[in-house]
Formats: structure tokens, sequence, C-alpha cells
């Protein structure tokens, strides 16, 4: 989701692999980031639109948003690693 978040609008399934693997310095399979969406979607946490192609020759895409259980997810998950991590700033940052 926090692809999806830093990425906006741009939120196609390649922009998110490649997002992922930037932030991850992994390889990720776009076949893993299909499901992940997937199941993200079935548990309402994102939606996925259908762009009509920008010029001739170019491809439908689906665009990913968060959905409002998304964000409240995230948020919740944020003020948690908020919270564990209070006054561990310089401790993580010299590791």
């Amino acid at each position: 989701m926090l692809a999806i978040l830093r990425l906006g609008e741009d939120a196609s399934g390649a922009a998110i692999r490649a997002s992922v693997e930037e932030g991850s310095r992994r390889t990720v399979w776009i076949g893993a980031i299909y499901t992940t969406l997937q199941r993200m979607a079935d548990k309402g946490l994102v939606a996925a639109t259908v762009a009509a192609p920008s010029g001739p020759g170019e491809r439908k895409r689906k665009i990913f948003a968060i959905a409002p259980e998304g964000q409240e997810a995230l948020g919740q998950a944020y003020n948690t690693w908020a919270r564990m991590t209070r006054g561990l700033k310089p401790k993580l940052e010299s590791m």
C-alpha cells in the first residue's frame, strides 16, 4: 500500500512493482504484485479502475488506489510504528 500511496494516480501494476523493487532492493515478480493486490482488493483495502489507453497502440491499464478501509489500516499501522519506535531514532540510524 505504501507504493500505491507514493505513486498516487500513476499506481499501475508495473509502477507498483518498480517502486517495491526500488524500496526493497529485491527483484519482485509481477505475478506476486498482482496476487497481493487482488488479496488487498478482496479485503476492501484497495480498489482498481481501468484507464483508457493514452495513445495509439497502447493497452488499457489497471490503476490502483487505496480504499477508505485501506487508508484507515495504513494510518493505524503508521501510528503503531511511530509509538513503538519513539525515542529509537538515534539507535536505529546507527545500526
